[in-house]
C-alpha cells in the first residue's frame, strides 16, 4: 500500500474516496466500497491471527506512535495491497487531511480512533490502495471549492472518480459541499458518487457517536457502529509489577499517544498478538489510586496463559465493561476484587 502526502509522489490516476474518516466506521467504510473494483459491499472482517500479524508488523515498519505526516513523506508499507489495480487503470485512493481540519483551526489537539498505522492497515484490508494525507495548512485552508477540485484532485491526482458521502463539506469557509463538487467535476467528466449517511437504530453513524459510546462504557454500542470491536494495538513495557506480587500478573501496554483511550475502569477483552489464537483477558485503564498510581496506564492480565510479553505488539479488542475504577483499603481488597473481575470476564467471553 503506498502512502504519501504528496500530490507529486501520488500514484496516478485515480479513483478517490474524499474525507477525514477517522474510525473507519460503516459510514466511512460505504464511501469507501463505491472506488473498489465490483463495487464491493463487503465490510471489514473481524480480527484473526494473521490479520494482527499484519498490523504488528506494519506498525514496526511505520513508526507506530510517530509517523511523520508533516512532511512529504513516501512509504509503501508491507500490508497486503488487496485487490490487483483496478481495470480502468486508477489507484484506488483514500485521501484525507493532516492535521483534521477542527484540529488545525482550534489549535487543540485531536486523539484519533485510528491513528495513522492503524487507519493503513483497516484501508489495506478493505482493498484500497494507496492512502493521501494532504498536509493540512494556510494554503490549502485558502483554496476555494473550484480551486480544491482542479488543482489537487483533478490535475494533481487525475481523478477519474470520486465518492464522497452526502453530508461532505470543503474549501474556504467549508463553502462547497457534495453537489458542488459533483457540479465542478462534471465540468471535467469525472463522476462523483454521493453517498447517502448510514444509520444505526435510527441514529446516524459518526466517529463523535463512537466516542460517545466509549466513553460511557458501552463498547457493544461502538462495536455495532464500527462494524468490530474497538481496538488498542501497542507494544509491552516494563511497569511497576505489581500484579505479579499480588498473583495476576499484567502486561503494560504503551499506545500511541494520540490514540483515543476509552473510559477508565475494566474491561473483559480478546487479546492479540500471544499465540495463534485470541486469549480472554482482563485491562484496567487507570491510574491505579490503590498504589498511588499518577500516570495513566493499560494493563492487561491473561486469564489462562502466562510468561514473558516484555516489549511484544499486542492488539486488545473491548468486549464489556466491567466497572469502574475505584481506590480500595487494602492490597487484599483489591487482589479479592480482581478476582470477581476475572471471574465475570470469563464469563462474557465466549471461547474463541
Amino acid at each position: 500500500m503506498w502512502i504519501t502526502s504528496s500530490l507529486k509522489a501520488a500514484k496516478a490516476p485515480t479513483n478517490i474516496a474524499l474525507g477525514n474518516f477517522d474510525g473507519v466506521h460503516l459510514g466511512h467504510q460505504q464511501v469507501m466500497t463505491r472506488i473498489l473494483s465490483g463495487e464491493q459491499t463487503s465490510v471489514l472482517p473481524y480480527l484473526d491471527h494473521h490479520a494482527v500479524t499484519t498490523l504488528h508488523d506494519g506498525t514496526l515498519t511505520t513508526g507506530y506512535s510517530q509517523w511523520p505526516i508533516d512532511c512529504a513523506v513516501d512509504s509503501a508499507s508491507q500490508l497486503p495491497i488487496g485487490p490487483e489495480l483496478q481495470s480502468s487503470g486508477a489507484y484506488s485512493t483514500v485521501v484525507t487531511f493532516s492535521p483534521h481540519p477542527h484540529e488545525y483551526f482550534s489549535g487543540v489537539s485531536r486523539p484519533l480512533l485510528t491513528p495513522v498505522a492503524e487507519k493503513t492497515w483497516q484501508l489495506a484490508r478493505l482493498g484500497i490502495h494507496q492512502l493521501i494525507m494532504l498536509p493540512f495548512n494556510q494554503a490549502l485552508a485558502e483554496l476555494s471549492p473550484q480551486n480544491f477540485v482542479e488543482k489537487v484532485l483533478i490535475k494533481g491526482l487525475h481523478a477519474q472518480r470520486i465518492s464522497v458521502g452526502s453530508d461532505f463539506h470543503f474549501g474556504k469557509g467549508r463553502s462547497g459541499n457534495a453537489q458542488k463538487l459533483m457540479e465542478i467535476a462534471a465540468a471535467h467528466n469525472v463522476p462523483v458518487i454521493q453517498v447517502p449517511l448510514k444509520y444505526e437504530q435510527g441514529d446516524r453513524i459518526s466517529s463523535s457517536r463512537i466516542r460517545e459510546a466509549l466513553q460511557s462504557g458501552q463498547p457493544n454500542i461502538a462495536t455495532k457502529l464500527l462494524g468490530r470491536p474497538y481496538t488498542l494495538t501497542g507494544k509491552v513495557v516494563k511497569g511497576q509489577q505489581l500484579g505479579r506480587t499480588i498473583g495476576f500478573p499484567t502486561a503494560n501496554l504503551k499506545v500511541p499517544s494520540n490514540k483515543y483511550l476509552p473510559r477508565t475502569g475494566v474491561y473483559s477483552v480478546w487479546v492479540y498478538g500471544v499465540a495463534d489464537c485470541p486469549l480472554r483477558g482482563v485491562m484496567n485503564i487507570g491510574h491505579r489510586p490503590t498504589v498511588q498510581g499518577q500516570d495513566l496506564s493499560i494493563e492487561i492480565h491473561l486469564l489462562e496463559w502466562a510468561g514473558d510479553l516484555y516489549q511484544k505488539s499486542l492488539t486488545v479488542s473491548l468486549e464489556t465493561f466491567i466497572r469502574t475504577e475505584q481506590k480500595f483499603d487494602s492490597l487484599d481488597q483489591l487482589k479479592t476484587q480482581i478476582s470477581i473481575d476475572c471471574e465475570q470476564a470469563a464469563s462474557t467471553l465466549s471461547p474463541a
